[in-house]
């Protein structure tokens, strides 16, 4: 078995242990001592990951097929709340069933979650704000941003624009996008997280970061969440060839920093301190489909196989009393700045490794998640 098959078979061991927990919510972060899940009640900001490798999962074993039914169900209400991470939510947790097996339910569900992010849309700042029930550090509300989810959001409102259409959730989306260049993309490629702008007019107030090492750092995950974020605004909007631009400077800023093994720390402007296997995850996933994107993508498709045997070869762990068959990506940093799950397995950074392997496998088209 190749290293690629083996580290399949380790995180689907996972995700079938996740399973047989019946836990009552979502999976969030686990302790690498025991394996035990922290769990949300009904998926917070990152539940959608989870049901994300569900879907992943179903589309090559029909036998998990109604565990992912049954934990994208769970959403249901959540294209309500007032939070921008509704983008993540419905795309992983809704989208990907509908691409992925053609399930129906699944479909309805992305309708929904994206109909929810276009009443939330401020036509006078050109995006969608983080709203009042985001889960950040400090400073949430309408006239907050951030990088985070602008590819989810992107993905999910072009996708359902398609589906039933409506250009008006197309126009959101590239608005969203763009503005988030202007907003979080330094000149030299770097990204600061989040923003605050006048809701009547859109006009920027500042930039900082909410979870980053200072407010002018360079956070690892926003970084990623950036990568992520252009190349599927790429691929969604062709017709704005700034997005692919953009993609491509804040990758190379990227392989330009970080760390010689390919590990980012929690916060570039914090190196030394604590290693996030979570924004690496991101990166390597962002990373192929940047590679499908572009003429030449071979370095960034070599750039993303490394990434990714740098986690499975130093950061997946076994865990005292599970079986040798399952093993868990360790040394995810959630909130560095509160002490919260500092060197932990998140559930986020399982998708997303989870994604990159089975791209890597040939058995999943990075462009279609």
């Amino acid at each position: 078995m190749d290293t690629i098959s083996a580290a399949r078979a380790l995180m689907l061991g996972r995700l079938e242990r996740t399973l047989a927990d019946r836990l009552p919510g979502f999976p969030h972060f686990a302790d690498p001592r025991t394996g035990e899940w922290t769990t949300t009640p009904d998926g917070d900001w990152t539940g959608g990951h989870f049901v994300g490798q569900l879907w992943l999962a179903a589309a090559r074993d029909e036998r998990f097929l109604g565990a992912a039914r049954e934990y994208s169900a769970r959403l249901d209400g959540r294209e309500h709340s007032p939070t921008i991470f509704r983008g993540f939510l419905f795309h992983y947790g809704a989208l990907l069933g509908g691409r992925l097996v053609g399930d129906e339910g699944a479909w309805d569900r992305a309708v929904r979650g994206a109909e929810g992010l276009m009443k939330a849309y401020n036509p006078a700042a050109g995006l969608v704000p983080l709203g009042t029930a985001a889960e950040e550090a400090h400073s949430v509300g309408d006239s907050e941003t951030s990088i985070d989810a602008v590819g989810a959001v992107v993905s999910l409102l072009t996708a359902v624009a398609d589906r039933v259409a409506d250009p008006a959730m197309t126009e959101a989306a590239a608005s969203h996008a763009l503005r988030h260049i202007e907003i979080c993309v330094r000149s030299d490629g770097s990204v600061c997280q989040s923003g605050t702008v006048d809701a009547d007019t859109g006009a920027i107030v500042r930039r900082y970061s909410h979870k980053g090492f200072s407010a002018e750092s360079t956070w690892a995950r926003a970084q990623a969440w950036a990568m992520l974020a252009f190349a599927m605004a790429a691929h969604r909007l062709p017709g704005r060839p700034e997005l692919l631009y953009t993609a491509i400077g804040v990758a190379d800023w990227w392989s330009a920093h970080v760390p010689d093994d390919l590990v980012a720390y929690w916060d570039f402007d914090d190196p030394g301190t604590v290693r996030d296997t979570s924004s690496t995850a991101i990166a390597a996933a962002a990373l192929l489909k940047l590679a499908e994107l572009v003429t030449d993508g071979e370095p960034y498709r070599l750039l993303a196989r490394r990434t990714v045997q740098a986690l499975i070869g130093d950061y997946m762990r076994t865990v005292p009393g599970m079986p040798p068959s399952i093993r868990i990506l360790g040394q995810g940093c959630y909130n560095k700045l509160i002490g919260l799950a500092t060197a932990h397995e998140l559930v986020w950074g399982d998708y997303y490794l989870t994604e990159a392997l089975s791209v890597l496998a040939g058995e999943l088209d990075p462009l279609s998640v």
